[in-house]
């Protein structure tokens, strides 16, 4: 299906469907379209809501971890919505946690995959030099367990970005940010009904921090996926959906 993106109030985002609401939230060089296969399964039964965060637009001293966190706040309000199933990838999933611990009473269920917020080897631990179009190509694949799927319009975009310099200072910013928020001794507060679920093969988030977040938040149920890496929604859309969707019917009936 083809996602429109709907701009409002300064707002731009995806809204799809009816019922529970699932909102989804990307990683520092994800996109919308990174959710595709969760959009296109679940917009039949559920409302599928996907901001789009202002990761190289925001204020340059707002360019943070928290800055992102009053960024969904804004766009929560201004949507009025509420029981949220929050799904998070990498940066998205540390962005979640930050939203659960501060406004937990949003939050129905919590939903992580190759999340921060306890470790990450961002980018495989270099950052993307501007202008060499070889390394951001070597840089993104290295994020899929199949380099395939590292397309050429996916490369470009990153590409783009990185020979932008505010875009590159603020990507700087939140990736320092993200570094520093370390949640470990904060995750045992998060009560709502938790699913991971990981590429075994993830190398920016390896399995052993999966393990972690499932033995620190105290109602989580953890799932690895084979053959996939840092994107499990993006390489295996049907066992990641499949994975989810029982989770969501098991647990339809929690009463927070």
């Amino acid at each position: 299906m083809n996602l429109e993106i709907k701009k409002e109030d300064g707002f731009e985002y995806i809204d799809e469907g009816e019922g529970e609401v699932l909102l989804l939230l990307h990683g520092l060089f994800g996109a919308l379209s990174n959710w595709q296969g969760v959009v296109s399964y679940f917009h039949k039964n559920y409302r599928v809501v996907i901001p789009l965060m202002p990761l190289y637009e925001m204020p340059l001293p707002q360019a943070s971890v928290p800055g992102l966190v009053e960024f969904v706040e804004d766009f929560v309000s201004f949507k009025n919505l509420s029981d949220l199933t929050l799904l998070g990838n990498s940066l998205g999933g540390h962005v979640a946690l930050e939203f659960a611990l501060k406004r937990p009473e949003y939050v129905k269920r919590l939903v992580l995959t190759g999340s921060s917020g306890l470790f990450e080897d961002s980018m495989g631990g270099s950052f993307p030099k501007r202008g060499n179009y070889g390394f951001v190509k070597e840089r993104i694949e290295y994020t899929f367990y199949d380099p395939a799927v590292a397309t050429p319009e996916l490369v470009d975009e990153v590409f783009d970005i990185t020979n932008s310099n505010p875009k590159v200072l603020r990507i700087i910013s939140i990736a320092k940010s993200a570094q520093r928020n370390n949640l470990g001794k904060d995750l045992g507060a998060i009560t709502a009904p938790t699913l991971l679920i990981w590429g075994l093969n993830d190398t920016i988030t390896p399995p052993v921090v999966a393990h972690e977040f499932n033995k620190l938040i105290q109602n989580s149920e953890l799932h690895f996926i084979d053959h996939c890496c840092h994107a499990p929604m993006m390489e295996h859309p049907d066992a990641f959906n499949s994975i989810l969707e029982r989770f969501l019917i098991k647990t339809a009936v929690y009463d927070r």
